[in-house]
């Protein structure tokens, strides 16, 4: 029996499994008892209002921006799975970012991992630098870089990891323990989109907030937009509950049935993009026709061994730089039959992207050229098709498109 729970993820050196995280993915939030009908599937909870027993006195619910049914019970389930005592559901990823940053005020320095996703630089750089934060970024690989760019007037550290899309790997734990020693009201705050809380907790680690886009992994199917804030602080979360009515970027009941019906099966989904990416990964290192491949379960990955530290797993996000030059990235990209040229990522499908035109177009050119966003760099998210139709989609591209052999 004792063999039968040793994982292929521990028995690698990654960090064991979360206990009971497919019990709680499923059964969470969604507990038949909680409805008169006993319906194992919680209902859509449509209605926009809700009767009150007298004037002020309701039943758990008065307005759906406030508070709905279906909402809570996504909310519930998610909180579960991160380690988390609240979650909160918002309307996207940025405007769970955006609700994180009304937190602070004009003026409130906002520290910023350097390579994150396009849309969270662009949001720091050109919405809220420009409202009166004072918005840094660093390497936060290099804990000596994160220690030397904390300011008096710091009140947030925003961490992404693995970031998007050169797959760094942030030490959780060695930050949080930095910027807690420096001022412990300093906020940290950790985009877990591409691990998802399968394969890693940010909150056990020392982290303040946790936040996902959840449009990727924990939704899974690549039909909702959405985002999620998982934390345990008290205080913190009341705020943000504010915020949430107060702000009002909230989502529908519909969207939070659907993400919850993607928690049921994230569990299996990360099983399998895990093993799919690993052959991959292993693909194309070996491959002649690409020159470095970025996969934080590679050994090769200069952030592994912290990899397996801090994580159960790896998803399914791969960066590789493919030979040649713009034109043979475009070529490859577009000719690919499996994989989708499209942007997102953590869906069932495989998604294949160039980040310079795509994702990260937003981000200015000098910044790509120093975060090593070349004209070269392809991000893969590898789906749940069979490994061998995966592997030969992306073979058959680099063979015949772009590099012709007699």
């Amino acid at each position: 029996m004792a063999s039968q729970k040793q994982n292929d993820s521990s028995a690698a050196g990654y960090q064991p499994l979360f206990k009971s995280f497919a019990t709680d993915a499923i059964h969470v939030g969604s507990e038949p008892e909680q409805w008169n009908s006993r319906a194992v599937v919680p209902p859509i909870s449509l209605s926009t209002t809700f009767k009150q027993h007298g004037p002020g006195k309701h039943a758990g619910f008065e307005y759906s921006r406030s508070g709905n049914p279906t909402r809570s019970c996504l909310e519930r389930a998610v909180a579960a799975l991160d380690g988390a005592q609240y979650c909160l559901a918002l309307a996207s990823g940025l405007a769970a970012t955006l609700t994180i940053t009304h937190l602070f005020k004009a003026g409130d320095g906002i520290l910023c991992m350097n390579d994150v996703y396009g849309g969270t630089n662009r949001y720091f750089r050109k919405i809220a630098a420009e409202v009166g934060f004072d918005v840094s970024f660093a390497d936060l690989t290099k804990l000596e870089l994160l220690k030397a760019a904390l300011k008096p007037n710091t009140k947030m550290v925003w961490i992404e990891t693995p970031t998007n899309p050169t797959m760094k790997v942030v030490d959780i734990k060695g930050c949080a323990d930095i910027v807690h020693e420096h001022n412990k009201d300093i906020i940290v705050v950790v985009d877990n989109t591409f691990m998802s809380a399968y394969f890693q907790r940010p909150l056990a680690l020392g982290a303040d907030i946790c936040m996902h886009s959840a449009t990727k992994y924990m939704n899974g199917h690549s039909d909702v937009v959405m985002g999620l804030i998982s934390l345990n602080r008290d205080d913190i979360y009341e705020r943000l509950k504010f915020l949430q009515n107060a702000l009002g970027a909230v989502p529908s009941p519909f969207d939070c049935y659907m993400c919850n019906r993607g928690l049921k099966t994230l569990h299996v989904r990360m099983k399998q993009h895990f093993k799919n990416a690993m052959a991959v990964a292993q693909f194309l290192e070996a491959d002649p026709r690409v020159d470095k491949v970025i996969f934080p379960g590679l050994p090769s990955h200069p952030q592994h061994e912290l990899t397996k530290r801090q994580c159960t797993g790896c998803p399914g996000m791969i960066t590789f730089y493919i030979k040649g030059k713009l034109e043979h990235a475009s070529t490859f990209l577009s000719s690919l039959k499996l994989f989708a040229l499209a942007e997102s990522l953590g869906g069932y499908e495989s998604l294949a992207e160039h980040p310079a035109i795509m994702t990260h177009a937003s981000v200015s050119e000098n910044e790509r050229k120093e975060l090593g966003i070349s004209d070269t760099l392809i991000r893969l998210s590898v789906g749940l098709e069979d490994e061998e139709d995966i592997i030969a989609d992306l073979d058959q591209w680099l063979l015949k498109i772009c590099y012709p052999r007699n």
